[in-house]
């Protein structure tokens, strides 16, 4: 596809330098329906970006359209800070009956401001508040927010020196397969298999992970030590697919054994699903394969269904400490977004056939990468549902793929702490066409750039 250069000169003149997406993808886009965008020159791209994960349900869904447009026309609130409306009623109903009630999690709902970062921060806060301690522990290449508390949880150093300011009260730890890894892949240049058959119970209690787990053991060695110089930590915060960090996958096993630790040592797990949530890796929240009930979870970017501004902080009720107007936000009430969200809850989260639908589309995603780091052994993959990764040994590689895709129609962006990873975030709603589509093209583009 040849695409004439755009006319950006008001976005190059006017908007900060801060701008990123759109560098990437120099064109001027339009609308979007479903998962394809089209810009002011008729071009249609495919979109394995959506919004970021703030699209899963695909743009401009038509139910959840209707359910706007409805609200408009009859008048309905559009600000209400955190008062009553029938909005927030009837979201947080269906909330609790099709999503907390179903899998017996016993949340109370916060309505922080609209953003993730914001879902974070009031995670940190009340973390520190319940337990009157100041650190909190992360995980090498995690990503909560660009505001300083969340910043200061997050792993990526080009990221983090945008602060402007010490980014303290946290502690870093190794994320899983972490020390099996050597810029991404095994020593041996292969990507981690899965763990051996079980050996005998470790200092952890649990089975055949002593050896796998040596940041736990090392931190709980430090934390038992009173001579170790390490105080308590309020709360543990984790992604359980690392998203923006490269696509790491966390196991079950090793998330478990994560919260058996908290649970010992009297931390707080909080569990960041604001990308890997509403039924991003299948089930509704990314840490359901676990089995473990996170004391706090954050929840954004879908979580309104039509990629309005939205986040949730949600936590056990005996951690609801709050004095009223303790934490407050204007925009943390925002009630078109609650009446989109409810109308996605109902239309995709009412039976088991999203998570279903999303976990066979996850295994045709999984069979052409298999096929494509066949093909190019230079390259591995790694994934959950619908969100996978491609990594190669070359760093600069995963640019240049995303590069020639957007030429040849297709959009995807790079992660990872030097954007060596191709990353895949298709809508959930997308068609298994659409999705062979895309991923021809990219296995094009795979061919095209060695």
């Amino acid at each position: 596809m040849t695409i004439a250069p755009p006319d950006l000169s008001v976005f190059e003149t006017l908007e900060s330098e801060v701008r990123s997406y759109c560098r990437g993808w120099p064109t001027v886009f339009d609308r979007a329906r479903g998962s394809r965008l089209y810009d002011e020159d008729g071009h249609v791209y495919l979109d394995f970006f959506a919004g970021a994960g703030s699209l899963n349900y695909g743009h401009n869904n038509p139910v959840l359209k209707r359910a706007l447009l409805d609200h408009l026309e009859r008048d309905g609130v559009t600000q209400g800070l955190d008062m009553a409306t029938t909005a927030k009623r009837t979201f947080l109903e269906t909330f609790q009956n099709l999503v907390l009630r179903p899998r017996d999690l016993p949340y109370k709902v916060m309505f922080p401001g609209p953003t993730g970062t914001n879902a974070v921060e009031a995670a940190l806060k009340l973390a520190r508040k319940v337990k009157g301690r100041e650190s909190v522990v992360s995980f090498t290449n995690a990503f909560h927010g660009m505001s300083l508390g969340s910043l200061a949880v997050t792993g990526n150093a080009f990221k983090r020196a945008g602060a402007g300011v010490p980014l303290v009260h946290a502690v870093p730890l190794p994320y899983d397969s972490y020390f099996s890894r050597s810029d991404g892949f095994r020593a041996d240049g292969r990507v981690p298999g899965p763990p051996g058959p079980p050996g005998p119970p470790g200092p952890l209690g649990l089975p055949g992970l002593a050896e796998e787990l040596p940041e736990f053991l090392w931190f709980e060695r430090l934390l038992e030590d009173r001579g170790s110089g390490l105080d308590t930590p309020a709360a543990v915060i984790v992604e359980t697919v690392q998203g923006e960090g490269g696509v790491n996958v966390a196991r079950p096993e090793w998330l478990r054994a994560l919260a058996a630790l908290c649970e010992r040592r009297d931390m707080l797990l909080v569990v960041d699903d604001i990308q890997m949530g509403c039924g991003r890796t299948g089930a509704f929240f990314s840490f359901e394969e676990a089995g473990i009930v996170p004391d706090i979870v954050t929840v954004s970017k879908s979580i309104s269904g039509y990629g309005l501004p939205m986040s949730l902080t949600l936590f056990k009720p005996e951690l609801d400490v709050w004095e009223p107007g303790e934490h407050n936000g204007t925009f943390r009430g925002n009630n078109p977004a609650f009446v989109t969200s409810a109308a996605a809850l109902d239309a995709y989260w009412a039976d088991d056939q999203t998570e279903k639908q999303t976990l066979a589309r996850g295994q045709q995603v999984e069979q052409a990468l298999l096929a494509l780091v066949d093909e190019h052994r230079d390259a591995v993959h790694r994934g959950r549902g619908l969100v996978w990764g491609v990594e190669f040994h070359d760093r600069a590689r995963a640019a240049a793929v995303c590069r020639r895709a957007f030429q040849l129609g297709l959009l995807l962006e790079t992660s990872g702490p030097e954007d060596e990873v191709v990353k895949l975030l298709p809508p959930l709603t997308i068609t298994p066409d659409e999705l062979d589509e895309g991923l021809r093209v990219l296995a094009r583009a795979v061919r095209e750039t060695a």
